[in-house]
């Protein structure tokens, strides 16, 4: 049963670099510092860390309302150089919002027992929010880093914090 679990939530770079197909530019690039600190934290403390990564197809339907992004194989679909995943952190591809649609996060967090689930990653209002619900949804001890995530829309992130807060019941720290 692993005590905690950190999940990294789309640090990849089309959402944190500047030539990025999505970018969420300088909120994105300010919170990978605090992540790195998480990192080393968790993985000190023998503790799990999930990355959850947006791994499209180059027609994907979301591409009807964002512009094409994190198409799986190509370098805007990779992890930041700044937080590489390392030997024993898990890496899941998503396609959607939650890090839960069709994928096997749901058995990989059965499997572990967290007593508590660590959120960090971008975009506040989208993937981290619905990761977030669908985690809260489960009943899991959801943390919520707010020096941690970031959104390319101000008012939607504060938004969203909010949300996760007094809707979902996610402890924002």
């Amino acid at each position: 049963m692993a005590r905690r679990v950190l999940l990294v939530i789309d640090m990849l770079k089309d959402f944190v670099y500047d030539d990025g197909a999505l970018t969420c530019g300088k909120p994105a690039q300010d919170i990978v510092p605090y992540i790195q600190e998480l990192l080393a934290d968790f993985r000190q403390a023998g503790d799990r860390v999930i990355y959850l990564a947006d791994a499209h197809s180059p027609d994907d339907p979301e591409f009807e309302m964002f512009p094409p992004h994190c198409i799986a194989g190509t370098r805007g679909a990779e992890v930041i150089d700044e937080l590489r995943p390392e030997e024993g952190d898990l890496l899941i591809h998503k396609t959607r919002y939650s890090g839960f649609f069709r994928t096997n996060l749901e058995q990989v967090l059965e499997d572990l027992r967290p007593e508590e689930v660590h959120v960090v990653g971008v975009c506040t209002s989208i993937c981290v929010l619905f990761t977030v619900a669908d985690l809260r949804n489960r009943f899991y001890n959801t943390l919520v880093h707010e020096k941690g995530v970031a959104d390319f829309d101000p008012e939607a992130h504060r938004f969203s914090l909010k949300h996760m807060d007094k809707v979902l019941g996610a402890k924002i720290v």
